[in-house]
């Protein structure tokens, strides 16, 4: 897809892979940019200091009205063409905690909702919008959903996020296939271990553990690189 002239929306838009995604939209000519993020964000900074073509919708992913909203402010500068999804969350949990107990299930909802449930959420609506679209070169839109190696390799402690994030690989070829009638690609990117919010709680020794237990290059990589 050619970027320049186009719109774009950006889930988790505020920072990490959003953050980044949003200024490599920008960077390659897009006529605006949608940030999507939580209202309690840095989402109206980002966008006043990004510049006039890109804005700012405050919307909880799993909120079918204000994902409409945030669709409904890419459709006004232009056909929604291209959606990346990154918004999400984690949450460490043990199957059984220290005490034995039966892990906190409204924790493994609560991650499962917003990662899995908001990937949906989005993919739908974002499809019924693009679906309107005049093709281009024989294509109305792509969407591009965001899973996680821990799809694949989870580690302990990852349940909730694991299995959120196998559930976007799993919906991945279905939606492409189900959407390519309507002239829509769907794909999911996987990242491993990225110098995110999602980590910046961690202590600096953790981190380059993490880092280190990257094969090539041994380092977390940086969100430009998503």
């Amino acid at each position: 897809m050619e970027i320049s002239g186009i719109t774009a929306l950006v889930t988790g838009g505020a920072s990490g892979l959003g953050l980044a995604t949003v200024k490599r939209f920008l960077n390659n000519g897009a006529k605006g940019v949608i940030i999507v993020d939580l209202p309690g964000s840095p989402g109206a900074e980002v966008a006043e200091f990004l510049g006039d073509k890109a804005h700012f919708v405050a919307a909880d992913v799993t909120n079918e009205d204000q994902i409409r909203a945030a669709l409904d402010a890419a459709k006004a500068i232009g056909p929604l063409r291209a959606v990346v999804h990154c918004a999400g969350r984690g949450g460490a949990l043990r199957i059984l905690d220290k005490a034995g107990e039966p892990g906190d299930m409204g924790l493994f909802e609560a991650v499962v909702r917003v990662n899995l449930f908001g990937s949906f959420n989005v993919l739908r609506l974002a499809a019924a919008s693009m679906a309107k679209n005049e093709p281009i070169n024989d294509e109305r839109g792509v969407i591009i959903l965001t899973s996680s190696i821990a799809a694949y390799e989870g580690q302990i402690g990852q349940i909730p996020y694991a299995s959120s994030k196998a559930g976007i690989v799993g919906m991945t070829i279905v939606a492409a296939r189900d959407l390519a009638q309507h002239r829509i690609r769907v794909c999911t990117i996987a990242p491993g271990l990225f110098d995110t919010p999602l980590l910046a709680k961690l202590p600096p020794n953790i981190k380059e553990a993490l880092g280190a237990s990257v094969p090539n290059p041994p380092r977390l990589r940086h969100p430009e690189e998503y």
